[in-house]
């Protein structure tokens, strides 16, 4: 759904108001939730742990050191900052991850959503990188939608909300999306999150295959008996 939403960024204490251009801003619509979703969804949000990397292996350390330099080359020029493309995508993959998600659609999501701007606000009132509507800060957190603001915050909500989105579709992500938007069933927006999605892709080349040193003695094969 195409919308013309001012982007609207205020330091605190400063006052400033700074507009961007526009993005498809979502407006996730209010829906009555069941005890057991809410407190699921609330549990979901609930454990505030930073987002700190934790791998089974070097290589899957190394996997993810590697689509970290990868993204934070395409994400220069929108954030210029290098520990702060840093803080950002490794929340983003550690959040991503967390709710069951495809890192490059998230990222593509944030990319429609705000432009990957922190204090984005749309015209309905959707807050942050992900356009969280307040409401949701009522539904499953404390109620305080200012937090909404924060980056490891919205990014959990966002994902959560998008996973819960998912689950409702019975995984059929195109409609997840257009919900996710307030625009369920209507292309526009989902196409738009997926061909964003593709400036966002990863897929790890495999480990190019080492030649024998020439410097080293080859092993002796036993001969076998004459």
């Amino acid at each position: 759904m195409k919308r013309r939403d001012c982007l609207q960024l205020a330091p605190a204490g400063l006052g400033l108001l700074w507009f961007a251009p526009p993005a498809r801003a979502g407006a996730q619509i209010e829906e009555p939730l069941a005890d057991s979703v809410r407190t699921a969804l609330s549990s979901a949000i609930a454990n505030s742990a930073p987002p700190v990397p934790d791998f089974a292996d070097i290589e899957a350390r190394l996997a993810y050191l590697r689509w970290l330099g990868a993204m934070s080359g395409r994400l220069r020029r929108r954030k210029a900052e290098w520990l702060e493309r840093k803080e950002f995508l490794q929340t983003v993959w550690y959040e991503s991850r967390r709710a069951g998600l495809d890192t490059g659609l998230v990222l593509g999501l944030i990319q429609v959503e705000s432009n990957f701007r922190k204090f984005a606000v749309s015209s309905a009132g959707a807050r942050g990188y992900m356009q969280v509507m307040p409401f949701w800060s009522r539904l499953i957190g404390d109620g305080d939608a200012g937090k909404l603001f924060h980056m490891q915050t919205n990014l959990r909500f966002g994902c959560v909300i998008l996973r819960h989105y998912i689950e409702r579709e019975r995984g059929d992500l195109f409609m997840a999306l257009g919900r996710y938007n307030g625009s369920r069933g209507r292309a526009p927006y989902p196409s738009a999150v997926f061909g964003a999605a593709k400036a966002w892709d990863f897929t790890l080349s495999p480990p190019a295959e080492t030649s024998p040193d020439p410097s080293r003695p080859r092993e002796k094969t036993p001969a076998g008996p004459s």
